[in-house]
């Protein structure tokens, strides 16, 4: 039964075009993910980030045999190392003027320097860095994956409605790490929780399952942990995967951890179910045998953006589909409880963060509370006035 239903998806995200159907092509330009990760749960899957958007492309074609379009998702994975603006060129040359994309940021930058001389429009999925939407924005880049900016602005909301306020920040020897850093700095700083102290653990190589050890870990995490200011939670920032997973039931003081373990923000969760996403979820299990995660959900989310663009205007060009979702008339569902809508100021996807602690869905920001004089989601993250952002 499972094997049929994914067959049926592949088959409505492929549905053959009729002469005078109006055919949508959506490439899907992926690289491949680090399989060095703490958890063998969080192991990624060989078709990451495609899975979400196959499902995306069928609930499309539901809609699409009633409006007399199609929609087809490319697949083009890259090799490590491979020529971005080559594999650019593969999707567009088959047609596909809508680039899903899942890649990291300097690539994506590359990405969108060709894509632009194709007049193809991308659709970021994963990167989250924070210059992607301020001074290294592109018009021709939508946001669909939320930045660290907006996730520590969603975790920090709930820390200070919790009052736990103090906060022992510890964070990974990487770069991304420390531009995560930064994002929970900033929280803090704007929503009034103070950082007591910060840590670095510092990455020596290794393998991460096979060199950890139960009894290793039990042993250096109090030890990371231990004469610390008094604190409230205990904020990790791991966003290279190398120390966060050890600290929840280690740590010297019996605080709350929150960040990169623990009590985590992101976009999606593969338990969350709230406001019909467990109707999403049992689809996606359904056809693909396996859960969803936060980039299964954005390309998911990424194409169904194009195609509810693409049946309101009528139209599968890029420019006419992207000035409509910048305007007024365009909001998305998304199975998070409020419709999303995009920032024109930088392209960003408003959305609600939920913060998760593996097992369920614990909250959702923004949070009670947090208000703003145009829509409580621009709480998270920076707002306009604040923006660097100058599309070109």
């Amino acid at each position: 039964m499972k094997r049929l239903a994914a067959a049926c998806i592949l088959l409505l995200a492929a549905t053959p075009v009729a002469a005078d159907a109006l055919n949508v092509k959506i490439g899907v330009l992926r690289e491949l993910h680090s399989t060095e990760t703490l958890s063998i749960l969080d192991i990624p899957a060989a078709d990451d980030t495609l899975a979400g958007a196959l499902l995306g492309a069928a609930d499309n074609n539901t809609t699409g045999k009633f409006t007399n379009q199609t929609f087809e998702a490319l697949d083009e994975k890259l090799e490590e190392g491979a020529d971005i603006a080559a594999g650019v060129d593969t999707l567009t040359e088959k047609g596909a003027l809508f680039i899903i994309a899942d890649l990291a940021p300097d690539r994506l930058l590359m990405a969108s320097e060709r894509a632009k001389s194709k007049g193809a429009l991308l659709f970021n999925v994963s990167a989250p860095d924070e210059r992607l939407r301020e001074e290294d924005c592109r018009a021709n880049v939508i946001h669909v994956a939320p930045s660290r900016a907006m996730l520590a602005d969603a975790l920090a909301q709930y820390l200070v409605w919790k009052q736990w306020r103090k906060w022992l920040l510890i964070k990974g020897s990487h770069e991304q790490d420390e531009l995560l850093a930064q994002a929970y700095r900033r929280a803090a700083k704007k929503f009034g929780a103070k950082i007591v102290e910060e840590r670095v653990y510092e990455d020596t190589g290794g393998g991460r399952r096979s060199d950890s050890g139960s009894v290793q870990t039990q042993r250096q995490m109090p030890v990371l942990t231990q004469n610390a200011p008094v604190y409230d939670a205990l904020v990790a920032v791991d966003e290279s995967e190398v120390f966060a997973g050890y600290l929840p039931y280690r740590t010297w003081d019996p605080r709350p951890v929150a960040g990169s373990a623990g009590l985590y923000p992101t976009s999606w969760d593969a338990a969350h179910e709230q406001w019909g996403a467990r109707q999403l979820q049992n689809r996606f299990m359904a056809a693909f045998r396996r859960l969803m995660n936060a980039r299964d959900n954005n390309a998911w989310l990424a194409m169904r953006m194009i195609g509810e663009a693409a049946t309101r205007t009528g139209s599968n060009a890029p420019e006419k589909i992207r000035d409509f979702m910048l305007g007024k008339d365009f909001s998305i569902a998304a199975f998070k409880g409020v419709r999303q809508t995009l920032r024109p100021w930088n392209q960003q996807l408003r959305q609600p963060i939920l913060l998760s602690d593996g097992r369920m869905t614990v909250s959702v920001s923004p949070q009670e509370g947090f208000l703003h004089q145009m829509t409580e989601l621009d709480t998270l993250g920076p707002d306009q006035p604040e923006t660097k952002c100058r599309l070109k």
